[in-house]
């Protein structure tokens, strides 16, 4: 059994306070990739991860990993500490850039040992265990559009159209928590109201999506400069409708108007910068 774990942008993200523990709060508005990682699932006696792909180099299938973590965690959860799995990662998005990545794998994880494994776990039980995992894998096991709120757990399902983005990564490391420490306030306005039009199209998100921002961005170009460059980049390029940072980065996407000026963008960025991580990608309907 094979599955995807798709790439999960932030077309949105707000910050809109902190809680006593820590977390903070947010409204976002994500929506997910037709592309992704791929997680293979076989029986096995003992749990097992091993890790291939173009970008899985440096990763280890170790109990550090997020997949066996949210592997012992269904298992415990279940109270079958002796189920076993051979998982296969093949890792085609970068790790740790704003994209979902190991949170987007965790959430595959639980869907895929939950079928190979036979268990009946309700939906909402399964959320929650996700949600003591990360608070992205809530937003990633639903993998549909949504407007999020809290810390990652209030999905709201949102019908946003397929829209074409180039993604790109300048191929830098960010620190989550160091982005969320430069943030110079950490109270923001919540997103727009959403008025339920009849007209959805893709161009209604676009032009929503300009009267929105990313709280996290000038915080992260501030401690990650080639962010800033990838912007630009991005903004510069034919048919560019808007460019903006995805989660926490440093993934950065541009919106196009079709699938073809997304490909000859990214084939153009691709020969401006031979070092970055360049796709050109489909978001699924809503």
């Amino acid at each position: 059994m094979q599955l995807t774990a798709r790439a999960k942008i932030n077309l949105a993200l707000h910050v809109t306070g902190q809680r006593d523990d820590g977390y903070h709060l947010l409204d976002t508005l994500v929506t997910f990739a037709d592309t992704g990682d791929e997680l293979r699932f076989e029986p096995a006696d003992q749990l097992e991860l091993t890790i291939g792909g173009p970008e899985g180099e440096t990763l280890e299938g170790n109990d550090d990993n997020l997949i066996i973590k949210a592997a012992k965690a269904l298992r415990a959860h279940v109270g079958r500490h002796e189920l076993g799995a051979k998982i296969h990662l093949t890792k085609n998005l970068p790790v740790a850039s704003g994209i979902g990545g190991g949170s987007a794998d965790a959430a595959c994880a639980l869907r895929g040992l939950c079928q190979l494994w036979d268990l009946q776990v309700e939906e909402t039980e399964l959320m929650q265990l996700g949600l003591s995992l990360g608070a992205d894998i809530p937003m990633c096991l639903a993998g549909h559009p949504a407007r999020v709120s809290g810390i990652g757990e209030a999905l709201d399902p949102m019908p946003i159209q397929p829209l074409n983005l180039v993604l790109a990564n300048p191929r830098v490391a960010v620190s989550t928590p160091q982005v969320f420490q430069g943030l110079s306030s950490k109270n923001n306005a919540p997103m727009g109201e959403l008025v339920r039009y009849e007209d959805r199209s893709a161009r209604f998100w676009i032009n929503y999506l300009m009267h929105q921002r990313n709280d996290l961005q000038a915080a992260a170009c501030a401690f990650v400069p080639p962010i800033t460059d990838c912007l630009a980049a991005l903004e510069k390029l034919p048919d560019c409708m808007l460019a903006r940072m995805s989660g926490s980065g440093a993934t950065c996407f541009g919106i196009f108007e079709n699938p073809g000026e997304a490909a000859y963008a990214a084939h153009e960025l691709r020969n401006q910068h031979r070092d970055w991580w360049v796709l050109p990608i489909r978001t699924i309907a809503g």
